[in-house]
């Protein structure tokens, strides 16, 4: 692991510690880990959406709209 250290405001201070006292993670670096992985998730859904969208868009036809495509890449998201 590589050590960083980081500046948070005073909110995301607060959220931080609120975080640790319902003893689900035992350290400052573990809820960042987790709000980290959880980012990088969400970016990697919107990717998955974004990129099935335009492959809709491209192919000129899609039976599904724009909902039943994000349905579908979010189920999918699930599955893995």
């Amino acid at each position: 692991m590589i050590k960083k250290s980081i500046t948070v405001t005073e909110t995301q201070e607060a959220w931080i510690q609120a975080q640790l006292s319902t003893g689900q993670y035992a350290s400052d670096s573990e809820v960042v880990r987790e709000a980290l992985r959880e980012k990088q998730m969400r970016m990697a859904e919107i990717e998955r959406i974004r990129n099935a969208l335009n492959a809709a868009e491209e192919s000129g036809f899609s039976a599904m709209d724009k909902e039943d495509i994000r349905a579908s890449v979010k189920a999918d998201l699930k599955l893995k």
